[in-house]
């Protein structure tokens, strides 16, 4: 049987695009975007520059005060949040949207991996404390992305026709919602104690936004985990001049095009600035903001102001003003003593678009770490993998490539005509020289042939792997099904998947499963044994 746990590099997993793999690698295409080594970074030079920035812990520790109002809370996470005042306090963040029963496995990754690197750096720096955080992005709109969730095959879909943030919006219907999630989920020792939690989280809470809170605390309090949500009179009001910058002045939209080209010469861009990057935010709609002129309008609404209101509403009302993805990072390195950012892919490849754009607003900017990747095995599949000859890791290899070159390996019969194609070659090397000797017009015509007669082998090889495939039908069909159950929808895991059919069966010991075997700064794609 395999070990328990092994790895795969990210380049050969085939799910992770070039800049990841450049990234890790600090490759001299990308090497200028980001200031620290992913894999072996410079802490102390990323906790110097922070030293340098002025920091409103207090109002920061007021605003996390007011947020936990009601929630019962570990004294590990109260420990963390009076913490914050002490200038040698310093966070580790992950940020993620409220995806309804959290949406993806990989938002449990993240956030355990800011647990298992604020702990890794607390024996490095005694003399410092770290808090890992989740930074919750609340103001976001896509329901599209936020609002289902898949759990064994299935994708349960929150039906709603609310408008706007999605922490905002009120959690209608999730007695039904719970009650699919319960028969997709089935039975498990930790299932009942699950149910309850998600109905106090989403039958008792006003909104997404505070029962995401609530689910998130209950889940990874015990870990000290601190959750922030910025959508804060308290703390917008603390990025005020960069947000009165950006709209008298529109500079991120030079300052970060300049960067993309640059980046663009070698990798495919992430994210496209607005000339204004800010968003009006109400309790139903997240409009741009934009300048016609003299005057700033809402789209779709009738909302504008001269400039004078709009000074008076960024006074008054800073937090109606909700940055997009070009300054959300620079909102959450202004309120945060940051050090260290994990972001999956995707967000790493918009974080290095934004290095000017910090130096410009003199914001440090932090260390990026890509975002631990897992496959979750179990007994069962290993065994099957086992009696097929396979390794897990053999399954990151396409399905029908895998059982093509399964079948090969172990069939009597010849399947490539490697003799074949080199007696084809030698007889038509032999024919052009007789036809050129003859007339070399007649050339053109034997290489036609020979294009002919390559492609009639290709298809008789072709025929032969697909008749000798059926003695290997039911090899073929255990193959399928080891790929559909450890590779949902073709997808990783950890992309399509939840947390909750491991929870059912492990309770929170699945979490401490997964930061056991974590390495919070690896250049390795994980592979955990789950025991039966």
């Amino acid at each position: 049987m395999e070990q328990p746990v092994s790895s795969i590099p990210y380049c050969k997993t085939g799910y992770f695009n070039q800049l990841v793999i450049d990234f890790l690698a600090g490759h001299p295409s990308l090497r200028p975007f980001y200031k620290h080594s992913p894999v072996t970074p410079d802490f102390e030079e990323a906790i110097t520059a922070k030293k340098a920035f002025p920091q409103q812990r207090e109002t920061l520790v007021a605003a996390l005060r007011e947020q936990y109002k009601g929630l019962e809370i570990t004294d590990k996470v109260k420990h963390n949040i009076e913490s914050l005042l002490d200038q040698q306090t310093f966070t580790i963040t992950t940020a993620h949207q409220p995806n309804i029963f959290t949406g993806y496995l990989y938002f449990a990754y993240k956030i355990l991996q800011t647990i298992k690197l604020a702990d890794k750096l607390q024996s490095q720096y005694p003399k410092y404390n770290f808090v890992p955080v989740y930074y919750m992005g609340s103001e976001d709109a896509d329901l599209d992305e936020l609002g289902h969730v898949y759990i064994d095959g299935k994708t349960i879909n929150w039906p709603t026709d609310q408008q706007g943030a999605v922490g905002k919006m009120r959690p209608e219907g999730f007695e039904e919602l719970i009650e699919q999630v319960k028969q997709a989920l089935g039975y498990g020792p930790y299932a009942e104690e699950l149910i309850a939690l998600l109905q106090k989280a989403y039958l008792e809470h006003n909104n997404i936004q505070e029962a995401t809170l609530y689910l998130v605390n209950e889940l990874f309090g015990r870990y000290g985990l601190v959750i922030l949500v910025p959508d804060s009179a308290m703390l917008k009001k603390l990025f005020v001049p960069v947000m009165r910058d950006e709209l008298l002045h529109q500079r991120s939209f030079g300052i970060v095009n300049d960067t993309i080209a640059a980046i663009s010469k070698h990798h495919k861009v992430q994210a496209n600035p607005r000339e204004i990057n800010l968003f009006y935010l109400t309790d139903t709609s997240r409009e741009r903001i934009v300048r016609v002129g003299d005057v700033w309008k809402v789209l779709h609404s009738s909302i504008e102001f001269t400039a004078d209101a709009l000074e008076r509403e960024l006074a008054d009302h800073p937090e109606r003003f909700s940055p997009n993805v070009i300054l959300r990072g620079m909102l959450q390195e202004t309120i945060l003593p940051n050090i260290a950012f994990i972001g999956g892919g995707g967000e790493i490849a918009y974080w290095l678009e934004l290095q000017q754009l910090f130096e410009h607003y003199r914001v440090p900017y932090p260390v990026l770490i890509l975002r631990n990747s897992f496959l979750l095995t179990d007994n069962n599949s290993l065994q099957r993998l086992n009696k097929l000859g396979l390794t897990i890791t053999d399954l990151f290899e396409d399905t029908e490539v895998l059982i093509n070159r399964f079948v090969q390996e172990h069939t009597n019969a010849e399947l490539v005509l490697k003799d074949e194609y080199a007696a084809i070659e030698k007889l038509f090397d032999d024919l052009v020289r007789k036809a050129t000797s003859i007339d070399v017009t007649l050339e053109a015509s034997v290489g036609a042939e020979r294009t002919r007669a390559v492609k009639s082998i290709g298809k008789l090889e072709h025929k032969f792997l697909r008749a000798e495939k059926k003695k290997f039908t039911w090899q073929s069909e255990q193959i399928r099904a080891l790929k559909a159950k450890l590779f949902p929808a073709h997808s990783l895991q950890e992309r399509k998947e939840n947390f909750m059919p491991w929870y059912i069966s492990m309770g929170p010991a699945f979490f401490d499963l997964i930061l056991e075997n974590m390495d919070p700064l690896s250049d390795q794609f994980g592979i955990i044994y789950q025991k039966d």
